[in-house]
């Protein structure tokens, strides 16, 4: 692994492990044992860094981004697309941590959070539209466009709302409170199905 991925990986531990503000540079390097200079030669300061690694982070999101839309999706497909998102969020929860705090300091990472958000909104609202389409969905686009919004700040804060609650985090709890947000918005017999599957979900993990 080149260095500069190394201190990718090495920052990414102790921002997610202590939260961003309580980590220097200089820990970085010395967890890294490479001199501060080594890590500047890569990094020319903190800014950079974090901005580094959300680049990194947004790159491994992109292909969930961009689902094939002609690809024919199975009920479990939907779930599976929203595991891998959140683990993704679970693996860079240092910025969400403290988005707001994090995004008023960098202006860079503020607009590449914004775009973020709004691809994301756009790919939940067309595998909604998806739903709909297959007659699975019975809400109007409104309550759809509402359902969007809930789902989004679920993903976004779930995971710091658990430990807030001194929990540890857990994907599968965050997938299985969007399956509980988006059930009531389907037909009876898909909305029994995707209840069970919930329950089945997190029984299937513990």
């Amino acid at each position: 692994m080149k260095t500069r991925d190394r201190i990718l990986e090495c920052a990414l531990h102790l921002f997610n492990e202590k939260g961003e503000p309580n980590v220097s540079t200089m820990e970085v390097a010395n967890e890294m044992g490479i001199s501060p200079g080594n890590l500047y030669y890569h990094f020319h300061g903190k800014e950079p860094l974090i901005l580094g690694l959300f680049e990194r982070f947004q790159q491994e999101l992109a292909p969930l981004l961009d689902p094939p839309s002609d690809v024919e999706l199975a009920p479990e497909d939907y779930w599976l697309f929203l595991h891998l998102i959140v683990e993704r969020l679970a693996q860079y929860r240092f910025l969400f941590q403290d988005l707001s705090n994090l995004a008023g300091r960098l202006p860079k990472l503020a607009k590449g959070i914004r775009h973020l958000l709004n691809a994301l909104k756009r790919t939940l609202a067309s595998l909604l539209a998806r739903l709909k389409a297959a007659g699975q969905l019975v809400s109007d686009t409104q309550a759809l466009g509402q359902l969007v919004e809930q789902i989004t700040l679920t993903l976004l804060f779930s995971l710091d709302y658990q430990r807030i609650l001194d929990r540890e985090g857990e994907v599968r709890l965050v997938v299985y409170q969007i399956m509980m947000l988006v059930a009531p918005h389907l037909l009876p017999p898909v909305k029994v199905a995707t209840e069970r599957m919930a329950l089945q979900y997190l029984e299937d993990h513990d």
